[in-house]
């Protein structure tokens, strides 16, 4: 499958994104800090309280690795990758070297059915358009044994976004309530809205859990 989207982000608009925010695990944690007031690294831990560190997660949508970056500082260590941008991927791999890093898209995640103890995104689903979503979200519903784990930009409606002089690539939605509404097998364990300290833009972190028989 390929995207508009996809297009524009293994372009050079994406190369040039990947530029921007290419950050260390400091760095990253800064910018948290000034956008929400908490860390990056003090979000992950109150939402993985219950995650051991030996689980195995991937991240959909890695970029250049910040987040996977954050998680392997915090001890987790079967960490895997997937990224539809070469030059991301390259730069990922060459700060990762311990973490199974993949070229390929939400859409088709080559792994087999619940293989990841956890499955997240961090501000990926935003750039997918609404009617692709669900393609999307059935993959990493699939490939999850048991959690699901996001951040994205937040909108009580569907709410399409200029980005750079862009359209058709960034929404805000309730992505979590779109998981919830699709899948009745998952069940919130966690949800925060976290406004931005100098704009009226919310973001809203959520873990899902795959229903226990």
């Amino acid at each position: 499958m390929n995207t508009p989207q996809m297009e524009t982000w293994t372009g050079e608009f994406g190369r040039e994104y990947t530029d921007r925010n290419s950050l260390t695990a400091a760095a990253a944690n800064e910018l948290f800090q000034k956008n929400y007031g908490v860390t990056r690294s003090q979000l992950n831990r109150r939402f993985l309280a219950e995650i051991p560190v030996d689980a195995r997660i991937l991240e959909v949508g890695c970029n250049s690795g910040n987040q996977l970056l954050l998680l392997q500082e915090a001890g987790y260590r079967n960490l895997y990758g997937i990224e539809i941008q070469n030059y991301a991927l390259a730069k990922a791999r060459a700060r990762l070297p311990n973490v199974q890093l993949t070229r390929a898209a939400a859409f088709e995640i080559p792994f087999s059915d619940g293989y990841f103890d956890l499955v997240f995104t961090s501000g990926v689903l935003i750039h997918i358009a609404p009617d692709d979503l669900p393609g999307a979200i059935a993959e990493i519903h699939r490939c999850s044994g048991a959690y699901i784990w996001g951040l994205e930009y937040y909108s009580s409606e569907s709410t399409e976004v200029s980005y750079r002089g862009h359209q058709e690539l960034l929404w805000k939605m309730d992505y979590a309530r779109l998981y919830l509404n699709r899948f009745d097998d998952l069940e919130p364990v966690k949800m925060e809205q976290l406004p931005y300290l100098d704009n009226a833009n919310v973001d809203c972190m959520f873990l899902l859990r795959k229903k226990r028989a």
